[in-house]
């Protein structure tokens, strides 16, 4: 198997749609069903279920995942160092960004690049379905993500931003044209849900269970990444608070955002896996905590 062959069955275990692996890879849809099929072929038995709705790894696929997974990521790594050393710098500190406004976040960025010359950053986007494992698995050395962060085998360090909450919603919904809504506005439509693959509490802390009166919201469309919340809520089958920085990074013209009046703020920070704490993290949350928390 093709190196190239690998990167794009790997991408397609993880995105679970043709469209996407195709957009994430810059190729066409065709040529990644091309190679999905030669793939195939060569193993014997098909590596996905595929329908018209969904894309699901077969019981050896999810094996043949586990199995390239490590090895593909020894050999980028590898590479990695490989042009580390070539350029004069002894290692690369590794971010996966939940949030998407990485440009934002310039001022850490350069303020770490010049006081640490020696080592290099690299930042990628962390998709929010299962988002601690690429930091425990050591595919990234630390994550931005929103606040709290629960878990016992991760430290949770400084606060790189904060920011309102606002509520996204499809062109014609009927609070498309206010200029505000209230938390409670949105116990009166169904919004999204990524029950089973983040922790309840993570989810609950992001887009409340309940409205400011008590009332429960209705979460009723399930969601497994970004594009799939924007799907859902440009149809009009749900509406979903977020964070206000998408307005300035996913913008759609299917799709209005309305400033929540009585959420509190969403809080990001630089979250890493404990037992892997090194100097290069301890440079970065340094650099952070002098720099400040940015308000957006």
């Amino acid at each position: 198997m093709e190196l190239r062959d690998i990167e794009i069955f790997l991408t397609l275990a993880e995105e679970l749609h043709f469209g996407r692996t195709a957009e994430r890879l810059h190729v066409s849809p065709a040529r990644i069903s091309q190679a999905i099929k030669k793939q195939e072929r060569n193993v014997g038995t098909d590596l996905f279920e595929r329908t018209s709705r969904t894309v699901r790894l077969t019981p050896v696929g999810e094996q043949l995942r586990d199995d390239l997974r490590p090895v593909y990521r020894s050999l980028h790594q590898s590479i990695a160092r490989a042009r580390m050393t070539a350029q004069g710098k002894t290692s690369v500190l590794r971010i996966g960004m939940v949030s998407l406004n990485g440009y934002e976040l310039r001022p850490f960025w350069e303020a770490f690049r010049a006081r640490y010359p020696q080592w290099g950053l690299q930042i990628r986007h962390n998709n929010f379905i299962d988002p601690f494992g690429p930091v425990r698995r050591g595919e990234i050395d630390a994550l931005v993500a929103w606040l709290p962060i629960e878990e016992p085998d991760l430290t949770t360090g400084p606060v790189l931003f904060s920011e309102g909450r606002v509520l996204q919603v499809s062109a014609d919904h009927p609070l498309a044209e206010e200029k505000w809504v209230s938390g409670e506005a949105i116990g009166d439509y169904p919004t999204t849900t990524a029950a089973g693959f983040v922790p309840d509490y993570w989810e609950h802390a992001f887009q409340p269970s309940r409205t400011p009166s008590g009332r429960q919201v209705e979460r009723l469309v399930s969601i497994g990444n970004i594009e799939d919340i924007l799907t859902a809520v440009g149809s009009g089958e749900a509406v979903h608070p977020i964070g206000m920085h998408v307005s300035r990074f996913a913008v759609r013209p299917d799709i209005v955002r309305l400033p929540i009046a009585d959420n509190s703020r969403l809080h990001w920070g630089l979250v890493w896996r404990s037992d892997a704490e090194d100097e290069r993290i301890r440079g970065l949350a340094n650099v952070i905590r002098e720099l400040g928390i940015m308000e957006l």
